[in-house]
């Protein structure tokens, strides 16, 4: 569970977390009614947390790291699964790009256009399909607006947010705008944005210690306080429209991404990045009798990129494909609330060039879902269960053999219970059961692979992985102390990973011959478990407080340009995070490769009116639990922190902000990563800003 801004009552001085709507849950229940671990990064927690990728700007989420292979290239990896096990959605719509085939491989959104952030904590099949098993991470950004604007500047129906900031760790200079117009039922829609990065600065020398007792290089060849084609270019935008009365709306948006960035892997070779993409979404409410809702969304992408091997195009990956899903909420028969659905997903897939490494591939599937609920006193009981049929067909291909025609037919459900005790204590436990199927990845790959610095090989033998997990759960909602504590236990079978063979395949021409490591994907039983802390202790609360502020418009709809009302009085908390993961391969011993170390971190903040000022440390300790093949990675203590002021001028909300992050320029390495000996994070930096919303 995260922690929201607090709110407190004015005739009570504890301290009671908001009640947030999580809107990629079934029902759409608050924050304290999920069976699952939630944590939501919106408002000035989002805006401190704003990095280049997705993961980046996670990763200070208890249970969340980044797989950090470059500066513009970083996915989520939530309890030490990443890839094609975390499911990465838009307004609930599923991603379509190419960030799941390689680390180097950027996710196609941008945190600068990002309202919320919701990331589900482990098994999460219900909804999203098998390939959420290890959990969701869906952004919010109001592009097809779900709510009337309201009268506000100069008397118009107007609302936005203008950003602007500089960072000085890697000459970072970005902007970003977002405007909502209403015209009666009609709410037009616009955003852009643009980032510019140069290469980071770092301590100290790219190739860590290890390393370089490994791999001497030639004396005066060390790079050394910066990090090597670690830039980065992007912009993007989008125009939506939306319909809205009483019984429903409808909305439709048209957006892009160009980027271009460095892989830090290869010095001479750049990703430019190229995405189009359609979305629909909207609801009828209580369109019959017995019917609550019905929901209904659509995304539709073309994107490409290319690998530039200095300025000769080299690989080629694209990508083309839709989502669509149906959601049919029921009213409430006898005690059971709940709803059924349907998802289909298609995409074609194709990469050329000399780093190919996979044939083109069809993937499609299909999926019906329900959901129900049964509430009894403080007891809320809830159960799904998930069928999925997906089948890959991949074309015969040089060196690629014969084409594949595969389908993969599996059932996941899921149980779960949430406890409202005395004193604003829960207790929640969830289990599920999960049937994934292989990717085209897994099952086709065959080729080498510079990113990861392997050939990779799969086996289109492979059949379902059959994950079961257990989340238990306790919260405290109010009162000097809010926050949870987490513990999971997810046993595998038949987890598929990718695998030293103990073989070399030399690669390359011209003279420049490299010997490239065989790794294939096999199947193997694997424990995960561990846990996760996340608390804040209320040391000074304000003495009085406006009325509790939802952050939503008065349709009962998240507003983007939503800003809180800043409290009175002074307030102090101290805020402390903490997350571990163990994984055990079971009948062969070791671990499974980057599995996050222990965590933790500790931030005291004070504020007094529209003032805030925040001190952070934060502790990742030694990882020595490796896999065949890979280096330990040492701890490490970064030290930031930050200053922010917010000007009220009538209905303008302007907020200034400064934050200086790994102050004491500590050499920091993500054990996350497939490049942490040859890429460390980012040295000292100080970052300034300023974030105007109407």
């Amino acid at each position: 569970m995260a922690l929201p801004v607090p709110c407190t009552q004015a005739q009570e001085p504890a301290t009671a977390l908001e009640p947030m709507v999580i809107e990629s849950t079934a029902l759409g229940r608050t924050l304290f009614e999920q069976a699952q671990p939630v944590s939501v990064l919106e408002g000035q927690a989002l805006r401190e947390s704003g990095q280049a990728s997705l993961g980046d700007t996670l990763s200070k989420l208890p249970g969340v790291a980044s797989s950090g292979f470059a500066p513009a290239a970083g996915r989520p990896v939530i309890r030490g699964l990443g890839e094609d096990r975390i499911r990465i959605l838009n307004n609930k719509v599923n991603l379509l790009d190419v960030s799941n085939v390689s680390p180097d491989h950027a996710v196609t959104v941008d945190p600068l256009l990002m309202d919320k952030v919701e990331v589900v904590r482990g098994p999460a099949s219900l909804l999203y399909g098998p390939n959420g098993v290890g959990g969701v991470v869906n952004v919010l950004d109001g592009r097809i607006p779900e709510s009337k604007v309201e009268p506000g500047l100069g008397g118009w129906p107007v609302r936005g947010k203008l950003d602007s900031r500089y960072g000085s760790g890697s000459d970072l200079w970005s902007g970003a705008g977002m405007l909502d117009l209403g015209l009666g039922p009609v709410v037009l829609h616009m955003d852009g944005f643009r980032r510019e990065t140069e290469d980071v600065r770092i301590p100290g020398q790219a190739r860590s210690a290890r390393l370089q007792k490994l791999v001497p290089l030639e004396e005066g060849r060390e790079q050394a306080g910066h990090l090597p084609n670690s830039f980065s270019e992007s912009e993007g935008g989008s125009v939506g429209a939306s319909w809205l009365w009483n019984a429903g709306f409808f909305g439709v948006s048209r957006s892009f991404l160009n980027s271009n960035y460095g892989t830090v892997a290869e010095e001479s070779v750049t990703i430019g990045l190229d995405q189009e993409s359609w979305n629909g979404r909207g609801a009828f409410y209580g369109p019959v009798a017995g019917v609550k809702q019905i929901k209904y969304s659509f995304g539709y992408s073309d994107y490409a990129h290319t690998e530039f091997e200095g300025r000769e195009a080299g690989t080629v990956f694209k990508i083309k494909g839709y989502d669509g899903r149906l959601e049919l909420e029921h009213e409430p028969l006898g005690p059971f609330e709940g709803l059924i659905g349907y998802q289909t997903t298609h995409s074609d897939f194709s990469a050329l060039g000399e780093e190919a490494f996979l044939p083109p591939v069809e993937t499609a599937s299909h999926a019906i879902f329900l959901f129900e609920e049964v509430k009894s006193g403080n007891v809320r009981w809830e159960g799904s269960l998930r069928y999925d049929h997906t089948q890959v067909k991949s074309g015969a291909n040089d060196g690629f053999g014969p084409g594949q025609d595969l389908s993969f037919g599996g059932l996941s459900g899921s149980a779960g219970v949430v406890w409202s005790l005395p004193e604003d204590y829960q207790v929640a436990l969830h289990a599920a059961f999960t049937q994934r199927p292989p990717t085209y990845v897994e099952l086709l790959a065959e080729g080498p692979h510079l990113a990861t610095g392997a050939y990779e090989r799969g086996d289109a033998e492979l059949g379902m992985e059959r994950p079961m997990g257990l989340d238990l759960s306790l919260r405290k909602t109010s009162g000097f102390l809010t926050g949870s504590v987490n513990a999971f236990y997810s046993r595998f079978n038949d987890f598929i990973g990718l695998f030293p063979t103990g073989n070399s395949f030399s690669f390359g021409g011209d003279g420049e011959v490299a010997d490239l490591p065989v790794y294939a994907y096999r199947a193997v039983d694997v424990d995960l478990m561990g846990g996760e802390l996340e608390a804040t202790f209320h040391l000074l609360a304000p003495a009085e407080a406006p009325a509790e502020s939802t952050g939503k418009s008065p349709a009962g709809k998240s507003s983007a340009a939503a800003a809180p009302a800043p409290r009175s009085g002074s307030r102090l908390d101290l805020e402390w995070k903490a997350d571990y993961v163990y994984s055990r391969l079971r009948g062969e011993g070791g671990s499974l490769p980057r599995i996050p170390p222990f965590r933790t971190s500790a931030a005291l903040v004070f504020g007094y009116e529209r003032f805030t000022a925040r001190l952070e440390g934060q502790y990742s300790a030694a990882q020595s639990r490796t896999a065949e093949g890979e280096l330990p990675t040492d701890s490490f203590f970064l030290l930031n922190a930050g200053l922010s002021y917010q000007l009220m001028e009538g209905p303008v909300t302007v907020e200034l902000f400064a934050r200086g992050t790994n102050l004491l320029d500590e050499e920091a390495r993500l054990h996350t990563s497939f490049l942490k000996d040859i890429a460390p994070m980012e040295g000292r930096g100080i970052a300034v800003g300023m974030q105007a919303s109407f």
